[in-house]
């Protein structure tokens, strides 16, 4: 009988390129039906992920946890690597924080001038860029 392995390989990749691979031996990622655990031998799974915070506690540091944004997508897990396609991701130590501080302020500028207008498409424009601010705030500040 082969023996199991203990560690998951984690790959996400966005239209940009590779932005995280590593070995980890627990994720966790924002998918649809909430927060979901993997852990190395997990049963095949494809499920789409919203705007939110990975976790991955690595292999090599495991007194460390790396933290992404990632802006919705989905992950497949399958022979012990989960691969994640992201719209966008963006690991906490890259995250610029005014920079997600002022796309914030103008994610609720755009939101009030669409509830004025009433334009319900731009509104949910809106609402999205600023819950992907939010998120991007919230996780270079789990980092902190």
């Amino acid at each position: 009988m082969a023996e199991e392995q203990e560690v998951l390989t984690v790959n996400i990749v966005t239209p940009d390129g590779v932005v995280y691979d590593h070995h980890a031996s627990m994720l966790v990622v924002p998918a649809m039906a909430g927060q979901l655990g993997i852990m190395a031998n997990h049963e095949p799974i494809i499920t789409p992920l919203e705007i939110g915070e990975i976790r991955v506690k690595r292999t090599d540091n495991p007194g460390h946890e790396d933290a992404i944004a990632i802006t919705g997508g989905f992950m497949e897990v399958s022979h012990n690597i989960a691969s994640i396609v992201a719209d966008g991701a963006e690991r906490a130590r890259d995250i610029n924080l005014s920079r997600a501080q002022r796309a914030k302020q103008r994610a609720e500028d755009a939101i009030k001038t669409a509830s004025e207008k009433h334009d319900s498409d731009e509104l949910r424009r809106a609402q999205i860029a600023l819950q992907r601010a939010m998120n991007r705030i919230d996780v270079k500040n789990h980092l902190q």
